[in-house]
């Protein structure tokens, strides 16, 4: 014991404590909001899909019943997933692509690439409401400026809302509009690309093509494989533009997994059919990263990996 009465090996645990317990105090707010706004609500909905759940009324549990309607008996369950694989099998790829090639020309030093960045990242920002309206101008097949100047041309414009062949191509077309996002984060992955590696690849003669597949695409596959992650999220959830332009029409053609849930919580009432209908979403979409995250491997080069296996071989 010392003069005053207090144990000094006490004194440090506690000062150790306060040490540890500090880094959490200062996350505490993130971890609060975590746990009330993320982890809460998805474990309730879990567990409301389990449920007869309507609005107002008792509350029945029915256990695996929703999913067995949903796969089984609800025709609407696989029309609209047939519609949003086939929104995603254009918007993914092309949100790469088309986002890849902007960055790439971003990325070139000329007068004014700053405003052009500014220019392209711009429509990523828009809300949703004000993108539709403006599509919904755009497309409109009696005044619309789409259909206006294909007239110019002598070409007679379809009706790009009212016509089931058109209608899904549309919506692509709209989402594809923002992706200012996707360019952006590819942009930041081609200015970290070493400078060295294309003046190598000038002075040994390689062509532009050739630099952009053999230097360019592996030094950003670790950005792609994230791009790509994300635009399979972002086609799953597609949900304002195609309710907004088109409410699901015309005869169900653009009637989006989302929208599907969307109408069973908020127009039927049924939360606990809206939950398990969440819940197969959320499964689909964590297999697909899965998948993708899997087949990484082949296709993904980190810098860091490759030194460290060429010190292992050294």
């Amino acid at each position: 014991m010392s003069i005053m009465g207090t144990d000094p090996d006490s004194a440090v645990q506690r000062n150790r404590f306060f040490e540890k317990l500090t880094p959490y105090l200062f996350i505490s707010p993130w971890i609060l909001g975590f746990l009330f706004f993320t982890l809460g609500p998805l474990i309730f909905s879990l567990v409301m899909s389990f449920y007869d759940w309507p609005v107002v009324g008792e509350r029945t549990f029915v256990g695996v019943d929703n999913y067995r309607v949903m796969l089984t008996e609800d025709p609407l369950f696989w029309d609209s997933l047939w519609v949003t694989i086939k929104f995603g099998l254009f918007f993914v790829p092309f949100n790469i692509i088309l986002g890849l090639l902007l960055a790439v020309l971003l990325n070139q030093k000329v007068l004014g690439s700053g405003i052009f960045r500014t220019i392209f990242y711009l429509p990523s920002v828009i809300s949703g409401v004000a993108l539709v309206t403006i599509w919904a101008w755009i497309y409109s097949h009696e005044y619309g400026i789409l259909n206006f100047l294909l007239g110019l041309a002598g070409i007679e414009g379809p009706n790009w809302l009212g016509d089931p062949s058109w209608s899904l191509l549309a919506i692509v077309v709209a989402s594809l509009w923002g992706l200012g996002g996707t360019m952006l984060i590819l942009l930041t992955g081609l200015q970290s690309i070493p400078k060295e590696l294309y003046e190598a690849a000038k002075i040994s003669g390689v062509p532009a093509w050739a630099r952009l597949v053999f230097i360019t695409i592996p030094m950003l596959s670790p950005m792609l494989l994230f791009t790509f992650i994300t635009s399979i999220i972002a086609a799953f959830q597609q949900l304002t533009i195609a309710l907004l332009l088109t409410g699901g029409g015309p005869l169900e053609s653009t009637y989006f997994f989302a929208m599907y849930i969307y109408d069973n919580a908020f127009q039927y009432f049924e939360m606990g059919f809206a939950a398990a209908n969440s819940w197969v979403m959320f499964l689909i979409i964590l297999a697909l990263s899965m998948l993708v995250m899997k087949s990484s491997s082949a296709w993904v080069y980190y810098e860091g990996e490759m030194k460290n296996k060429e010190q292992a071989d050294g």
